[in-house]
């Protein structure tokens, strides 16, 4: 699995513990609806450190914490 894929899964828990669709998480964090649809759509997956910074915000929760989570732990190195 990619770091993008981890990414765009990490924040569908997030969401769907929180009981928040992905449009909801778009407007709370200041993006636009097909910024949070392009990131989530593994054909895309078009991620940018600016718009995860955002999405943290809305959730209210800190990059740290985000990227904290034990799914990043398991990922191969980009460099080979």
């Amino acid at each position: 699995m990619s770091v993008k894929d981890v990414v765009a899964e990490r924040f569908k828990n997030i969401c769907d513990e929180r009981n928040i669709k992905i449009n909801e998480l778009a407007n709370i964090s200041g993006v636009t609806p097909s910024t949070a649809y392009s990131m989530m759509d593994a054909g895309r997956r078009d991620i940018s450190i600016t718009t995860i910074k955002k999405f943290c915000d809305g959730l209210e929760i800190t990059l740290g914490e985000f990227f904290s989570a034990p799914e990043f732990d398991g990922l191969d190195q980009e460099i080979k």
